[in-house]
């Protein structure tokens, strides 16, 4: 491989190290590093695609190493966070929650890997997804939240990113 071709995936990788670091945060209760640590992720993620299209050196190797990236930055380490944050006292309510928002996140970036593109996002990408849960827990990580709403806004976000029926158009 040529090196201008691994520039991308060092992006990628440091996305990846982003949302491993934000999960090793969250053991010691660090929650607003751990929510910065994934909106860098986000900011990291938009950079690799462009710079592969700019570079020329979009890749099938490229596109399968963001979505494993992807899955555990914007996928696992999200769902984490709301449930160090918020769900942990919810039972198992809080549990389905939390596994069904990776879960959906695993199955639309399977989907997206397999589907021919069309200039249209079906469903809603992940780090968008990933990202405001990041974002959300930021601004009430020192606040009484409804606890019901933020069930709501998980299970929101899960079903937007695996619906057939959201259609956004790639920017």
């Amino acid at each position: 491989m040529k090196y201008k071709e691994q520039i991308p995936n060092l992006f990628t990788s440091i996305n990846l190290v982003m949302g491993i670091m934000a999960i090793i945060f969250m053991f010691s209760d660090r929650y607003l590093e751990a929510s910065l640590l994934i909106l860098v992720a986000v900011f990291l993620d938009r950079m690799d695609g462009n710079i592969a299209r700019k570079l020329d050196v979009v890749s099938d190797f490229g596109k399968e190493l963001d979505s494993l990236c992807d899955l555990i930055s914007f996928g696992v380490a999200p769902s984490l966070l709301i449930w160090n944050i918020f769900l942990e006292n919810s039972g198992l309510l809080g549990i389905v929650i939390t596994l069904l928002f990776a879960l959906a996140g695993a199955f639309r970036l399977a989907r997206y890997n397999i589907t021919e593109f069309d200039g249209f996002y079906t469903g809603i990408p992940i780090t968008i997804c990933g990202g405001l849960v990041a974002l959300i827990s930021l601004v009430l990580i020192n606040h009484k939240a409804n606890i019901n709403l933020i069930m709501l806004f998980m299970l929101f976000l899960s079903y937007a990113m695996i619906s057939k029926r959201i259609r956004l158009k790639k920017r």
